[in-house]
Formats: C-alpha cells, sequence, structure tokens
C-alpha cells in the first residue's frame, strides 16, 4: 500500500490547475472519509440497511 503522502500527492496532481484551497481540503477530506468508512466495514463496526431505514421512518419528520 502506498504512503498517504504518496497518496495525497497524486490525489491533488490529478485537480485542474485553477483549483481553490477549499478545493484541495474538500478532496482529501472525502478521500479519508471513504478509507475510514472501508476500513469500519471491514472490521464489522457498521449498521444494516434495515436498521438505517427504520430508524430513519421513526426520527425523520415531514
Amino acid at each position: 500500500m502506498a504512503s498517504i503522502k504518496y497518496e495525497a500527492i497524486r490525489l491533488i496532481s490529478r485537480l485542474p490547475e485553477e483549483v481553490s484551497w477549499d478545493d484541495i481540503l474538500y478532496e482529501l477530506f472525502v478521500r479519508k472519509e471513504i478509507e475510514l468508512g472501508v476500513k469500519a466495514s471491514y472490521e464489522g463496526n457498521i449498521v444494516p440497511q434495515d436498521a438505517v431505514i427504520k430508524w430513519l421512518l421513526n426520527n425523520v419528520s415531514d
């Protein structure tokens, strides 16, 4: 697995030249959150879809 620094540089290098600091930070944040989600999934730290739907139906008002 490549280092985090290498992956960040690779991600940034694929962005357009006219990118803002906010755009860069957003892309890095999204990448980090995806990796955390994948890791949680592999570790079994997930909530089943039916439990999420049940919670939404009981807690979200129109």
